[in-house]
């Protein structure tokens, strides 16, 4: 079978936009719908045409254009049940799955950036769509969801294959590079990482796919547990879900 196609491009001021694409049947999906025009340009650009939708959360800033897309190419919108998605044609949840070109994509329930928050993978493929959940070095802020939650929801992408190519929804990776530092800075593996993030923004380039693997080295995120984490903090004793929750409430302070 012949791999599928992926291509990544920037929605809005941060948001990144994401087609999966199979050249043998032509089924295109965009994964959320961030804004038409450039979903519109990078569909043109590559030739191909429009027929699905994947949703992973409510908010504007990744349904925005569901609508405007449905109407001009009539396609399948595939969502979390727990959410109001518009145009939404199929409702999925944690542990659901369904075909795409042939494909078998599994869902994930990831509460805490959103209560409903849903992922999408794709084993066959070693792919997988976060969305807001998991970004590079990151995590998303904690808007309907506890930090017990997304701990959960992240162990649940951590245990996924290490060489999983993981697309994320926003290109917040500089800042989460700077904050990662400040948590984790006797890593050195994450000091590499900086370096070459950095130089990655200072190009122009995104930083967008990353990889399970990378992310467990270097995400303070998923790290909750390490020991090094815990002694610079000053939480030795504490649970990982309670070291989780210091790391999220200081981003949200950086």
């Amino acid at each position: 079978m012949t791999p599928l196609e992926t291509d990544l491009f920037s929605c809005r001021s941060d948001n990144f936009g994401v087609l999966l694409h199979d050249p043998a049947t032509g089924a295109t999906a965009s994964i959320d719908a961030p804004e038409e025009k450039p979903i519109l340009d990078a569909l043109a650009r590559r030739g191909w045409t429009l027929s699905h939708i994947f949703t992973t959360h409510h908010h504007t800033d990744h349904v925005e254009a569901n609508l405007a897309l449905k109407d001009r190419f009539g396609v399948t919108i595939i969502g979390p049940a727990r959410e109001t998605i518009p145009g939404i044609d199929r409702k999925v949840d944690g542990g659901d799955s369904f075909d795409f070109a042939g494909r078998r994509v599994e869902v994930i329930w990831t509460p805490g950036h959103t209560a409903g928050h849903i992922c999408f993978h794709l084993p066959a493929e070693k792919l997988l769509f976060a969305a807001d959940t998991l970004f590079a070095l990151g995590c998303g802020r904690l808007f309907e969801g506890t930090p017990a939650q997304m701990w959960q929801s992240l162990g649940k992408l951590a245990a996924l294959p290490e060489e999983t190519t993981v697309y994320f929804g926003h290109e917040y990776t500089l800042s989460n590079a700077r904050f990662a530092v400040t948590v984790d800075p006797d890593n050195a593996a994450l000091a590499t990482r900086v370096a070459e993030i950095e130089a990655l923004r200072a190009a122009g380039a995104f930083t967008a796919p990353t990889t399970i693997g990378l992310e467990k080295a270097t995400n303070p995120f998923l790290r909750a547990a390490d020991p090094s984490i815990r002694r610079h903090l000053g939480m030795a004793g504490a649970s990982d879900a309670e070291v989780f929750a210091e790391i999220r409430a200081r981003k949200d302070r950086f």
